[in-house]
């Protein structure tokens, strides 16, 4: 790589490997972080709570709970039940907060992905 090319931030990593999260599934915070190794799942939190900016190549960030399969991350959508509803309407069942069947669902970017950094 020469000086000129530009790396990736986390926040790009994170991002990419979001969207590659497919339709029906959902993965974890540490799942991702674990992934790109950053050694923190709240690394991948803070990525995903800036995600909202990017209008153009939007990140599902709806598909990403935390290890209980709880959707943690709901608060931080612009409405408290946005994130539900997203994956409601993928066929993701969801009660009291927590995806039904999440181990069923569960995808780790292992599966498909190799590590870009």
């Amino acid at each position: 790589m020469s000086a000129s090319e530009k790396l990736p931030t986390y926040y790009e990593l994170v991002y990419e490997v979001t969207r590659q999260i497919p339709l029906g599934k959902v993965t974890t915070y540490g799942a991702i972080a674990d992934f790109l190794a950053l050694g923190s799942a709240r690394m991948v939190g803070w990525a995903l709570n800036r995600s909202f900016r990017h209008t153009e190549n939007p990140i599902p960030a709806h598909r990403v709970v935390n290890r209980k399969g709880e959707l943690s991350g709901r608060l931080h959508f612009p409405h408290p039940n946005q994130m539900e509803n997203m994956l409601t309407q993928e066929g993701v069942e969801i009660e009291n907060n927590k995806v039904v069947h999440f181990e069923k669902l569960f995808w780790h970017p292992e599966e498909k992905l190799t590590n870009p950094s």
